[in-house]
């Protein structure tokens, strides 16, 4: 430890040595307008203080043992200014200077030494986990903690504050690791094992008005490999949470096929899903939709390849009416089974009277390579959209809705698709309604400080005669310094706001996941087409 003073040190005037919340008041003559106060402390050492000059500019400069000037700490301040610094052993005063003649006070009000300096353990967000362990301290074992959760059903959800809790994922027995997917964040977590015990736990402080669904991968194989199969390797062991009383759907084959859901109290209605009265779907079973339902296969010029197109309409809905709306809806196949059963939910919203006659046209992808191609920001995909599909509508279902009355929709690769597509062709279509849009992407000849390539069109264009309702998850947030759904979805709210046009946003306590983008859909069809708004 090194001590450093200056009672006798050649260059510095001897001032009032400075001591902790002990304040020495001091003034400056006219002829140097300079003030040193002596320093003893450690190598090391945190140390905050206070200068206060009153109305007078003031310098503060920390000073070796010859006088001359190591750190400037103050500039120019006046009034009562913090400071902030780590001593070295070549410190040895503090140097109060002056603008004019005047008085000064300075105090040293806080030293942290360096065996005192580290963090401060707050044990573990969930009391269910602090009072496991101490229990495991005092030599008990985990069986009545394991009770406990299956009676309760996981993930744990503790209180914490008004409208925020703790929520635990759990995993018992694994040998070597447990990887969540779906959590509360964007990463693959990773559990952490509660000492030697059987309890491999993590815990989140989320909304309470969180709603997601996850799944849980023990012991996922590790070898050498890129980051990708690494990643890979982990669908290998993905799989229902045994304890989660709500698996997604009820009636998959095996638990390797399932999700498990979470959904809080505060979480938001989704229309036409889970109303009073209506069973949501994962427990009873997709409803069978009261409308018609008609698959055929759509052969595109421009693009050189087919697909399936299913056309939806509800109950009593005319597809040629003149008040028809018309949705084209990406992904399709995904909005037609037991996570999203969109049919029985636009059975409800246009039954009741809460949307406009709506016709709904489910999309599929070639393959999963034609989605990687088409999606993303591609004119051939509008063109095909707007020159090539609509006509085929036409002529098969006698669908000619005008471009107000036409919205296009999809999540992730499909919202960014939705709202490029919109741009590319405002003359067919006049609605975008975007899902955890992936506002990341950008082609791979883009500048590096401009990876939001929608954002750049908006920028970059007029105005054009079209509405969004854009959405996004609070939990999917930047990874690794990349820019996250949640980012770039806001950041293009704004900027579309900024150019004049109509936009609904909505912010979910989600992640990427059908389970809340089930409910956005049915948000951002009222956003557009309610007959009330």
């Amino acid at each position: 430890m090194v001590i450093m003073g200056l009672n006798a040190c050649a260059g510095v005037p001897d001032g009032t040595p400075l001591r902790l919340h002990a304040p020495v008041a001091g003034t400056v003559a006219a002829e140097n307008r300079s003030a040193s106060h002596p320093l003893k402390l450690a190598d090391g050492d945190y140390v905050e203080g206070t200068l206060d000059s009153g109305p007078e500019p003031a310098e503060l400069r920390l000073i070796d043992r010859e006088g001359r000037p190591l750190r400037l700490l103050l500039d120019r301040t006046t009034g009562r200014e913090t400071f902030r610094f780590v001593a070295d052993d070549r410190m040895a005063a503090l140097r109060v200077t002056l603008r004019a003649p005047g008085g000064y006070q300075l105090a040293l009000t806080r030293r942290i030494a360096v065996a005192d300096q580290h963090p401060v353990l707050r044990g573990h967000l969930s009391p269910a986990i602090e009072a496991l362990a101490a229990e495991l301290q005092r030599g008990g074992d985990t069986a009545a903690f394991w009770r406990m959760a299956a009676a309760r059903g996981t993930p744990l959800v503790e209180p914490l504050e008004p409208g925020r809790v703790v929520m635990t994922f759990l995993a018992r027995g694994a040998r070597r690791n447990v990887r969540l997917l779906g959590g509360p964040t964007s990463n693959h977590e990773r559990l952490e094992r509660l000492g030697d015990s059987d309890v491999w736990f993590k815990s989140f402080i989320v909304p309470s008005s969180t709603r997601l669904s996850y799944r849980i991968a023990p012991d996922v194989p590790d070898f050498p490999g890129t980051c990708r199969e690494c990643r890979e390797a982990i669908l290998a062991q993905l799989q229902a949470d045994p304890l989660n009383r709500r698996p997604w759907p009820a009636d998959a084959p095996d638990p390797f096929n399932q999700h498990s859901l979470v959904e809080l109290p505060d979480a938001p209605p989704q229309p036409g899903i889970a109303e009073p009265g209506i069973p949501a779907p994962e427990s009873a079973g997709a409803a069978a939709p009261a409308g018609r339902l008609v698959t055929e296969r759509f052969t595109s010029r421009i693009l050189g390849n087919s697909r399936e197109v299913a056309v939806y309409a509800p109950p009593g809905v005319d597809p040629a009416g003149e008040g028809t709306a018309l949705m084209l809806l990406f992904d399709g196949p995904d909005y037609l089974d037991r996570r999203a059963p969109v049919p029985a939910m636009l059975d409800r919203l246009t039954g009741d009277g809460r949307l406009p006659p709506l016709v709904a046209v489910f999309i599929a992808n070639p393959d999963a390579a034609a989605r990687a191609r088409e999606l993303p920001a591609n004119p051939a995909f509008a063109a095909m959209l707007a020159d090539e599909l609509l006509p085929w509508l036409a002529a098969r279902q006698g669908i000619r809705p005008r471009p107000e009355r036409t919205v296009l929709a999809g999540s992730s690769y499909g919202g960014l698709a939705a709202v490029t597509a919109v741009l590319e062709r405002p003359d067919r279509f006049g609605n975008a309604l975007s899902m955890s849009g992936s506002f990341w992407w950008h082609p791979d000849d883009a500048p590096p400080d401009r990876p939001e390539h929608v954002a750049g069109l908006v920028a970059a264009r007029r105005r054009l005669p079209v509405r969004f309702f854009l959405s996004a998850g609070l939990f999917e947030t930047a990874i690794d310094g990349e820019i996250g759904i949640l980012e770039s979805s806001r950041h293009l709210r704004d900027l579309l706001e900024a150019k004049g046009y109509e936009v609904a946003y909505r912010d979910y306590a989600a992640g990427h996941d059908h389970f809340a983008w089930r409910g956005a859909l049915g948000d951002g069809l009222l956003a557009l087409f309610q007959p009330s708004r």
